[in-house]
């Protein structure tokens, strides 16, 4: 298993930027493809980005694409989420997580780590 800790999570106004990042320990990072999930109040969690074990492909939900951008840094065993042009919408507490068997991963299930989530809220 690997350990996950995300960071970066705070209070921003509509319309600003964020970044969250995601440390990994404990396994080969390459190893995992990485996704970025988010729970928001009363809200069942759901996907937001993926990542591949490489780096070379992401995936995104429909609500943030052209907002958020996933990044991973193998070489440092770190994740991030870069959030811009933000909505009330986007509050939610957000979590990492790392799959080691799919290739590119956006179901939840299938991840088999996850951290203890950070928490975003944007107001308007």
């Amino acid at each position: 298993q690997v350990q996950l800790v995300e960071s970066g999570g705070g209070l921003v106004q509509a319309g600003g930027s964020l970044k969250l990042s995601c440390a990994a320990s404990g396994r080969p990072f390459s190893l995992y493809a990485m996704g970025w999930f988010r729970q928001g109040p009363g809200k069942e969690r759901e996907f937001v980005a993926a990542i591949s074990k490489s780096g070379s492909s992401t995936d995104y939900a429909d609500s943030v694409k052209g907002r958020f951008t996933i990044s991973k840094d193998n070489a440092k065993n770190m994740v991030y989420l870069q959030m811009n042009s933000l909505k009330p919408e986007d509050t939610a507490v957000y979590y990492c997580a790392a799959d080691r068997l799919s290739p590119l991963n956006t179901v939840a299930r299938r991840y088999n780590s996850w951290g203890q989530g950070t928490q975003v809220t944007v107001s308007s």
